[in-house]
């Protein structure tokens, strides 16, 4: 991958090692090329290999005969033979390793081969950097022109000629367009000659670029060159679900990547049994449901149990195939001594001892309750009848203070029983039934100081809702 500044750059020097164009062993370009035997000496009297390969815009690289430019290196603009008119590029590799690239790609050293002319001069470089600026206006407005005729096409790409005399227009199209009238609105708007070539989407994407779905740089557009055919059969091979949303790449066609582990999962399933082979038990039948390669297991399920997935050896498949050609039958998939034990780990509740997170709030609960009971039962039939006549007050009392009216209400009574004249004990007269009205009453002379606390701590706890309206004290006979 090359640097942020020049790997997208086209010609002069890279700006992103600051080298001046010397960085021989790694690249700043597209498809950059590793370049190691750029340290190793020639054997004396053998000259250099006289041809070196150039890259012009995106992936597109070609080859050309040095002749009496010598000295060049990675990362030189040079001006190269384009008939008609010359083009401008990089150099991207040189010396030996050309050679061999030659080789690999098919590519003949002959005469056919095309020259440079001369290293790149700054007025070369302006005039290609004027015909660049224009590509992207060439694109859309050649776009525009392709819908106002009605063609069925997609022009991706638009390149200029060094020399800006001539433009290259890369276009897809499902079937065959006939392109002769655009040619001709083309040439006539730009001025310049047109040449219209049709390219895959694998070619697209690798003229587009872009990020895949693993995080980098398409390989396409880095360091892939050859594009081989990629079928849904190296997906099956590799246990991967069928799902064209994920299995294809940016260009639409399965992903290229697909390849690279091809070769080892068949390498790896040579030795196991067919799947389409079912299993017979004296549990019953068992069919096959995936595979895992590498931990060398078949998962089969019953026919009455489909859900359920049980881990076979593959060793244990061959068994059991072996056994039901002589028409024999296992018990069941597994033997006792390969069925897992399942060891019961320890969770977050029971790691330390515990239970429940609310163990002890059913506790205090249940203590309230009691209480609350128990209060009711020491009050005795008097309080229970005033509570019935008076309207109730849910508020809580402090549970000290609800200990100590428990202890003092049977004394108060009595002491007051004790206070009351006689006269109004003799006279007491039939009445209807009335609250409960002592706490009307003024506090009578009590024997001691501790009893008319009490007197006065009893009638600031109950209720003052339904109590009438107190009369002035009227002086007793």
């Amino acid at each position: 991958m090359g640097c942020d500044s020049c790997s997208s750059g086209r010609g002069g020097l890279p700006a992103g090692c600051k080298n001046n164009g010397a960085c021989g062993t790694s690249g700043c370009t597209t498809l950059p090329v590793f370049d190691w035997l750029t340290n190793m000496e020639l054997p004396n009297g053998k000259q250099a290999f006289d041809v070196v390969e150039v890259r012009f815009k995106a992936s597109r690289k070609e080859f050309y005969r040095i002749g009496d430019n010598k000295g060049l290196v990675v990362g030189d603009a040079v001006a190269v033979d384009a008939a008609p008119g010359h083009d401008l590029g990089m150099v991207s590799m040189t010396g030996e390793l050309v050679r061999l690239q030659m080789k690999k790609l098919g590519v003949a050293n002959d005469f056919q081969l095309k020259s440079v002319y001369r290293k790149a001069k700054p007025v070369d470089i302006e005039k290609w950097q004027l015909a660049v600026d224009k590509e992207k206006t060439t694109m859309m407005r050649a776009r525009a022109i392709a819908v106002e005729l009605k063609l069925n096409m997609k022009i991706s790409d638009v390149e200029y000629q060094g020399d800006g005399n001539k433009a290259i227009f890369y276009y897809t199209a499902d079937d065959r367009v006939d392109f002769r009238e655009m040619i001709k609105v083309l040439a006539d708007e730009f001025k310049v000659r047109v040449e219209m070539r049709q390219i895959g989407s694998r070619q697209e994407s690798a003229r587009l670029g872009g990020i895949g779905s693993c995080g980098r740089e398409l390989c396409c557009s880095t360091w892939l060159r050859d594009f081989r055919s990629v079928n849904t059969s190296a997906a099956r091979y590799q246990q991967l679900s069928l799902n064209p949303q994920k299995l294809a790449g940016q260009c639409g066609k399965l992903k290229c990547c697909l390849n690279y582990e091809l070769d080892s999962y068949l390498d790896a399933i040579k030795d196991f049994p067919e799947t389409n082979v079912k299993l017979e038990t004296r549990r019953g039948w068992a069919f096959h449901q995936k595979t895992d390669i590498f931990r060398r297991i078949l998962f089969y399920s019953y026919t009455d149990d489909p859900s359920n997935f049980i881990a076979v050896p593959v060793d244990r498949v061959k068994f059991i195939l072996e056994m039901n050609k002589k028409g024999e039958k296992p018990e069941a998939l597994l033997s006792e001594k390969e069925i897992p034990k399942v060891v019961k780990t320890p969770d977050y509740e029971n790691v330390v001892g515990q239970d429940s997170l609310t163990r002890f709030d059913a506790s205090k609960n249940k203590n309230k309750k009691k209480k609350k009971n128990n209060q009711g039962a020491q009050r005795g039939p008097e309080a229970a009848n005033a509570n019935n006549n008076q309207p109730q007050n849910n508020s809580p009392r402090p549970p000290q203070q609800a200990y100590q009216n428990q202890q003092q209400r049977p004394v108060q009574q009595q002491n007051n029983q004790q206070q009351r004249p006689a006269q109004q004990q003799n006279n007491q007269q039939p009445k209807p039934a009335q609250p409960n009205n002592n706490q009307q009453r003024p506090p009578q002379q009590a024997n001691n100081k501790q009893e008319q606390r009490n007197q006065q701590n009893r009638n600031k706890q109950r209720p003052q809702q339904n109590r009438p309206p107190q009369k002035p004290n009227e002086p007793t006979a």
